[in-house]
């Protein structure tokens, strides 16, 4: 049994400690920057690397998962790459060195997210996750508080990594809220982040990844102002406009809370791959140029719709919520919002170019809640690929008015007793869909009107006086000839010929309750291939190291192009999302999802229409729960130091040192992965560094072994909660 009777317990090392007082949440600079890579995408021409884009990025994991935008890491029109070559910081005063080629793992292409795994060396021999060395990599935070004026932390490379890892500061200017969730879309700030920084991290005041700066480069014409001639592309001995540009933007100042990523990282994290199998090869991109129409204001959003329409707000505002309607944009669109305020630009609503984050066509809104808007004149400009595609003004200032106004327009059908029943937004097919929207401040004779639309095509029409009182709510209906069809329908209110309230529904599936039935049979099944999963039988429970987990489910009166969302948990944590038009007919069996290598836990899948949950299903693989990750990060001390000779008292780069877990003491290390709790090595200082804490109160063993140097080693040294970090210098002895 191991003595425990000491802090600290020196064998024939020689290691003294200093321990400072810096509080469990103080901000450490170096492991931040130690978790930052630069990322060359790079296209193999006539057996040569030719760089195509660059990028920053961020470790999350400490075998090799890294977080960076989408953009500049996918094969596209503007970065047509075929390699990810990732740069590590090995001395922090120095560029980074290029180490590793990474593939991409997961993304989301409208977040502009990715994650990549790091997957060969850098000649490109494969290289298994358990050979890597243990990274540095950032711990993310668990939440997305962030308030107006925090303070972050930016890192990243300010240059084609010519230059050393960088940090900057800037605090938290605004928040940019997206139909994409209900949490912020955006944090703004004004700090000088370069685009080279674009998919590093910001970090909170307490060292915690919380977002992700991005910008989005324009191609083309646009691109000139914003990208670097880097490499001699065209073989004529020079550096210059003749060769291909490599796209960087401009200052970033745009960050995507870390929040929207949780999915792909906890899915990457436990290296969990989904594949639609049924759905058809995807679509080719439209031919038509994206286009916006139909631009109006909302002081509140309900369920992505607006509360109501507006043309003036009062003093006071504090939210304010731009909506268009847009087609034909691509997850390479760029789009940007400028906003100004009698006829100054307004840096803190407006929105820098990135990338579009919605479907191929829709209803879109941009805008931002509890944040004060001054009086004045606003003018909002939508650009779309670096080209105004339209604007639109609105006053904020002077007192409230009771104005006349509809709001918050509701859709079911109607029971035996005349009430409103369903889920507010989808329908099952039958001959009349009914609406009810709140009315306020109507005078008796104001002329109103409704139109309804199916798939963008007006079917029906009413005008009349008003004659139902002040305020109340109203009930109105629509009987198209033939009935409902299955897709997507749209509702206008007008009050005097202007707008006043809109919103969509779906209608699809079978009546079955409150919610329409259009999904069925869900079931789980495990086989080699999908036409195998087809005939297999459902199970409730899986043996462990099964090759794949299919989920199969049959539909009903579901129109092609309805948005549609898959949804897979384990344990009830979810690790995979993804919300597409329904690729494929109406109505069919065994649709077919497939996920590879599932580990042992509960896994359960989810379809949603319109973010309303219609069915799940629940099974169990192995044990039923996830193993515990032998790197998963808690709370302890953060160790790092400096090997020095013994004899001149300088720094030794280069050397590594292991620390031993506390089931083993150093006499035991046979270099077993079970053994090694974290690895960390020397710079050109002799200066290290351990990502991985240290849990307080137990005991570790330090090994070392360095040609030339006497084999040395430490056992039982632990720390307390009081030393949240700790400095030791470790002198090593020529032998």
């Amino acid at each position: 049994m191991r003595n425990r009777c000491l802090c600290l317990i020196l064998l024939p090392l020689l290691l003294s400690v200093k321990v400072w007082t810096q509080s469990a949440t103080s901000l450490d600079i170096d492991r931040i920057k130690r978790a930052t890579v630069f990322i060359y995408q790079a296209e193999s021409v006539n057996n040569d690397l030719v760089i195509t884009c660059v990028s920053s990025g961020t470790l999350i994991s400490a075998d090799g998962l890294i977080i960076t935008n989408a953009h500049s890491v996918l094969p596209g029109r503007q970065c047509a790459g075929d390699q990810l070559i990732v740069s590590l910081n090995v001395d922090l005063s120095e560029p980074p060195i290029p180490k590793y080629r990474a593939e991409v793992f997961s993304v989301d292409e409208g977040l502009d997210i990715a994650i990549l795994r790091i997957s060969r060396e850098l000649d490109g021999r494969l290289i298994a996750r358990s050979e890597l060395p243990i990274l540095p990599f950032a711990d993310i935070s668990g939440s997305d508080e962030v308030s107006l004026d925090d303070t972050l932390i930016f890192a990243g490379f300010p240059d084609f990594g010519n230059e050393a890892v960088a940090t900057t500061r800037g605090t938290v200017t605004a928040f940019i809220n997206e139909p994409i969730s209900p949490r912020p879309s955006w944090f703004k700030t004004r700090a000088e982040i370069p685009g080279t920084m674009s998919g590093g991290g910001a970090y909170n005041s307490a060292g915690l990844l919380i977002g992700i700066p991005t910008n989005a480069p324009l191609g083309g014409i646009a691109a000139t102002a914003s990208c670097r001639y880097f490499t001699d592309t065209n073989r004529d001995g020079l550096v210059n406009a003749s060769d291909s540009c490599v796209p960087t933007g401009d200052f970033v100042s745009t960050v995507r809370p870390i929040g929207h990523a949780r999915t792909l990282i906890r899915g990457a994290r436990n290296g969990l791959t989904v594949d639609i199998t049924s759905a058809p090869a995807e679509p080719p991109l439209p031919l038509n140029p994206p286009r916006v129409s139909r631009l109006f204001f909302a002081p509140s959003v309900s369920d992505g719709a607006p509360s109501t329409v507006v043309g003036s707000m009062p003093n006071n505002t504090n939210s304010l919520f731009f909506f268009f309607d847009y087609d034909n944009m691509t997850p390479e669109t760029v789009y940007e919002l400028r906003v100004s305020r009698d006829g100054i630009p307004d840096a803190t609503f407006s929105l820098p170019p990135v990338r579009w984050s919605g479907r191929e066509s829709g209803l879109w809104y941009i805008g931002s809640r509890e944040q004060a808007w001054a009086n004045g004149a606003y003018e909002f400009t939508l650009l779309i690929n670096g080209a105004s595609a339209g604007s639109q003004r609105i006053v904020v200032g002077g007192s409230a008015t009771n104005r006349s106004q509809f709001s918050d327009i509701v859709f079911g059908t109607i029971d035996q007793s005349g009430a409103l029943v369903g889920n507010g937004s989808i329908l099952p097919l039958g001959d009349i869909a009914s609406a009810r929207f709140l009315y306020a401040n109507m005078p008796g004779g104001n002329p109103w009107s409704a139109i309804w639309y199916f798939g963008g095509v007006e079917v029906a029409r009413s005008a009349d006086r008003w004659s139902d009182g002040s305020h109340g709510a109203k009930v109105i209906r629509v009987a198209p000839n033939g009935g409902l069809l299955p897709g997507k329908y749209r509702l206008e209110l007008y009050i005097d010929g202007a707008l006043s309230a809109t919103s969509d529904f779906i209608v699809s599936g079978r009546p079955a309750g409150p919610l329409p039935e259009i999904f069925g049979n869900l079931r789980h099944v495990t086989a080699e291939s999908p036409a195998a999963a087809r005939r297999a039988t459902a199970l409730a429970s899986f043996p462990a190291s099964i090759p794949a987990l299919y989920a199969l489910f049959d539909w009903h009166l579901l129109a092609a192009g309805t948005p549609w969302t898959l949804r897979w948990l384990v344990d009830d944590q979810v690790f995979f999302e993804t919300t597409n038009p329904w690729p494929t007919v109406e109505s069919g069996s065994d649709f077919t999802v497939s996920l590879a290598n599932p580990a042992d836990g509960s896994y359960k899948l989810q379809l949603l229409v319109n973010n309303l949950k219609l069915i799940e299903h629940e099974v169990i693989v192995g044990i039923g729960q996830l193993p515990i990750d032998r790197l998963a990060r808690f709370e302890g001390t953060i160790l790092s130091g400096r090997v020095v000779d013994a004899a001149t008292g300088r720094g030794i780069p280069s050397i590594t040192i292991v620390l031993i877990g506390a089931d083993f003491t150093a006499g035991e290390f046979t270099w077993r992965e079970d053994q090694i709790y974290d690895l960390a090595t020397s710079d050109r200082n002799g200066a290290f560094h351990f990502p991985r804490p240290l849990a307080f109160d137990t005991f570790y063993s330090v090994v070392i072994e360095a040609d030339g140097f006497i084999p040395h080693a430490a056992d039982e040294f632990s720390f307390s909660a009081d030393q949240p970090y700790a400095d030791i210098e470790i002198a090593m002895v020529y032998g």
